[in-house]
Parts: structure tokens; sequence; C-alpha cells
């Protein structure tokens, strides 16, 4: 397994922007498809977006799209979300999470078997 450890969280007025990272050691970073998903107070894990190995692929939530792009460094072991124009529904705790590459793409947290520990977005009005 990869361990995943995230960065970038705090707190951020309505309209700002934040860059999340999550560095990855252990297994090969660049065989992983990375997502991040986010988790609200009371309500289930969902997913945000997540980035193929190469960076071919890209899938974004509706509720994100045009606002937070995901990226990633192969050669940092790295990903990022890099989040504009944020709304006080975007206040989480904000993880991401690895998936090998040849299993395909998904938006279902259980798809994925490794975890970051989180960091907490927090969007003021």
């Amino acid at each position: 397994q990869v361990r995943l450890v995230e960065s970038g969280g705090g707190l951020v007025q309505a309209g700002g922007s934040l860059r999340l990272s999550c560095a990855a050691s252990g297994r090969t970073f660049s065989i992983y498809t990375m997502g991040w998903f986010r988790q609200a107070p009371g309500k289930e894990r969902e997913f945000v977006a997540s980035i193929s190995w190469s960076g071919g692929s890209i899938y974004s939530a509706d509720s994100v799209k045009g606002r937070f792009t995901i990226s990633r460094d192969n050669t940092k072991n790295t990903v990022y979300l890099q989040m504009n124009s944020l709304k006080t529904e975007a206040t989480a705790v904000y993880y991401c999470a690895a998936r090998p590459n040849w299993a395909g793409a998904t938006m279902n947290p259980a798809d994925f078997g490794s975890w970051g520990q989180g960091t907490q977005v927090t969007v003021s009005s």
C-alpha cells in the first residue's frame, strides 16, 4: 500500500482559494489513480475529483467543475487540489485516496484502498 499525507487545509473566506497537497510514500506513486474526497459533518464522504497515473484522465464532481482543479507531479509523488471561488458548503475534511491505475476510474470511495488522515477546510461567509 501507499502512505498518504494531506496538507494545505485551513480557514478561508468565501470566494477565496486554497491548494491542498497529498504526499505519497511507499509503493510506486505513478501506478496509482489518485482521488480527492470530502466529508462534511453529518454527511457521507463524497467524491471531489480524480486523476489517472498519467494525468490523462480527470474526473470532477459537477459541484466543483470550473472551480477546483486536480493535478499531480509524479516526480514529487504528490497530488494537488487547487480550490478557487470557495463556497461555504465546501467546508469539510478533505481526504486523498489511491487506487491502482489498472483498476480503472471510479467515484466510489469504497473502491479506493489507501487513504490519508484528512485535512480540514473551513470556508467562512
